[in-house]
């Protein structure tokens, strides 16, 4: 297997993929960043453009590459789910990692990466109520949860070619430079902020820092294998989460967004805000993964301070 300081990582340009890239780069890692466009891309040495569609890679991509990171993928709103909007959805993300799966196990084994490590979603779990949803929970149902399901089973196939792999079901991502919250501060800093539905809906989330440090854990550990909840340990209902905002920013929060209304204007991705779902980090806690921001209301003041 390969032994290099090197990476491949597809989502360079993307919010956790900038910053995983950062870490990395900042501790005297390589990155080979996956690009439509490598003549155009514009990365800092010792991050190197290497050209690929989307699937398919250049043929030397991935070799003598430590590993491979797959986090990239059609956003989930990035329109309504049409037909088109599924498959490029699904696409992004399934075929993509079958693709990456396919070049590794074509390389010779002394070129051969020894980890993958995927992103996948706790979309997988779908609704489940007050259930808590360590990482053995069986799946739910809907499209996303269908998604996350392939997307996980192409990555774990590469462990047929003597691959390590991890794949990431990652909460929504707190960062002040991009994701959900900057799109967030708009409307509770002129007082429209509330809950979503009734509000009673669990709310797993992360901070940005710990993302990157889980993903670094994952990368350098190799007792970590599997699957791996992205989320902090202290989940929080919709309600708390909304009220967690409002105090940061100094703002009530005495709206309320109602459920019909998330449905008539999402339609079926209306259940990605609206659904519950109360996700814990056992994996990471049991390989001795301490967070750093565990308190909602410390991460929001850390972000917005």
């Amino acid at each position: 297997m390969a032994t290099s300081r090197e990476i491949v990582l597809s989502g360079a340009t993307g919010l956790v993929g900038k910053r995983l890239a950062t870490s990395l780069v900042a501790d005297g890692w390589g990155v080979r960043a996956l690009t439509r466009r490598p003549d155009k891309a514009r990365f800092a040495a010792p991050i190197r453009a290497v050209g690929w569609d989307g699937l398919r890679a250049e043929a030397s991509a991935l070799s003598w590459a430590k590993s491979v990171v797959h986090l990239s993928g059609e956003p989930i709103f990035g329109g309504p789910l049409t037909p088109s909007q599924r498959r490029r959805i699904r696409s992004s993300r399934v075929d993509s990692t079958r693709a990456i799966v396919s070049q590794l196990g074509a390389l010779p084994p002394a070129e051969r990466p020894g980890t993958l490590l995927c992103a996948s979603a706790v979309g997988y779990y779908g609704s489940r109520g007050d259930e808590s949803l360590d990482e053995s929970a069986e799946p739910g149902e809907g499209f996303l949860a269908e998604v996350c399901m392939d997307w996980e089973s192409a990555a774990l196939q590469a462990r047929r070619h003597g691959v390590r792999v991890v794949c990431v079901r990652i909460a929504l991502v707190l960062a002040r430079e991009g994701g959900a919250l900057p799109r967030l501060l708009v409307p509770f800093r002129l007082g429209l902020g509330g809950p979503l539905g009734t509000g009673q809906q669990w709310f797993p989330w992360i901070h940005i820092d710990d993302l990157v440090g889980l993903l670094r854990a994952a990368l350098e550990d190799e007792s970590w294998q599997g699957v791996v909840n992205a989320a902090s340990p202290q989940s929080v209902r919709n309600t708390d989460f909304t009220r967690a905002l409002g105090d940061q920013l100094g703002r009530r929060t005495p709206l309320r967004v109602p459920a019909f209304a998330l449905r008539a204007a999402l339609g079926e991705l209306s259940g990605e805000l609206l659904g519950s779902r109360r996700v814990l980090p056992v994996a990471a806690l049991d390989r001795g993964f301490q967070f750093r921001h565990e308190s909602l209301g410390e991460a929001l003041a850390d972000l917005l301070d």
